[in-house]
């Protein structure tokens, strides 16, 4: 298991307290969650569901950003159907992997988390942002509907307000986010630390058993089953990634160009 001095590793990971603090160790990247960073967080998840001495997870982003998603370099470089399935995929287990953790997990937000951070965020059990972070569902800007992110952001701030974030790959505020109800609450970046700590720790206080039974409990009457939404949210963005549209938009993207002219609706 990595710990903070090791600068290498793509997540870091401390305890204290009973609480395991998750960091995803891409600074310079923005964190982008690349094949390599998802599957290294879900070692440390596989880990900690088996670690009786965590009760509380906090997952945190290394620098001036939480996640700004996927990779979009790494994308391009197996853009095919098949690799971006796989891709898609591994994501969408990872996430699983949050569901189905027997401990609550919080992300601590502290700068943009935009497309698969975006998710990353929805899918944690609890949230808590500076009011200098940022969200987004932006891969529609690139011609890319963010399908994997719907399905945790659908099921956290409602149809509508996902709706409108997915269509129109607008940033919103934290004080909106937290309006919407994707982040518990925003706060000045000053306390974020000592407020997520705050929450963990009273978390932390409780009867594990009882927090494993709720958190089971409380997922599973909310939602439809995860794994049938993802398999075909995956399959849609692994598809979605072969039209013209998504590649020339991703390719503008990288190349810092103009967006290009999209392509009408097939019939």
């Amino acid at each position: 298991m990595t710990s903070p001095a090791d600068e290498d590793a793509l997540v870091l990971r401390e305890d204290r307290d009973q609480i395991a603090w998750l960091t995803l160790n891409r600074p310079n990247k923005l964190n982008a969650l690349s094949e390599a960073m998802i599957a290294a967080l879900g070692v440390a998840l596989d880990a900690i569901a088996d670690d009786v001495s965590v009760r509380v997870v906090v997952i945190s982003g290394a620098g001036k950003a939480f996640s700004a998603g996927h990779d979009l370099k790494e994308m391009m470089s197996k853009p095919e159907q098949g690799p971006c399935e796989v891709l898609f995929n591994a994501c969408a287990e990872m996430m699983l992997k949050i569901h189905r953790l027997p401990q609550p997990v919080i992300a601590h937000v502290d700068g943009i988390a935009t497309a698969a951070g975006c998710q990353l965020v929805a899918q944690c059990d609890l949230a808590i942002a500076s009011d200098r972070s940022r969200f987004a569902t932006s891969g529609i800007n690139l011609g890319l509907f963010c399908a994997t992110p719907s399905v945790p952001l659908s099921r956290a701030i409602g149809r509508k307000a996902a709706a409108e974030m997915l269509y129109t790959g607008k940033f919103i505020t934290a004080e909106e986010a937290a309006r919407l109800g994707l982040l518990n609450r925003a706060v000045g970046a000053e306390i974020l630390d000592a407020e997520v700590e705050n929450l963990a720790l009273e978390i932390a206080s409780k009867s594990p058993s009882a927090i494993e039974f709720g958190k089971r409990l409380f997922l599973s009457q909310i939602d439809r089953p995860l794994d049938e939404a993802y398999a075909i949210a995956a399959e849609t963005m692994a598809a979605n990634m072969q039209h013209p549209d998504a590649r020339d938009g991703v390719r503008a993207f990288i190349d810092k160009q103009p967006a290009p002219q999209w392509k009408d609706r097939e019939a």
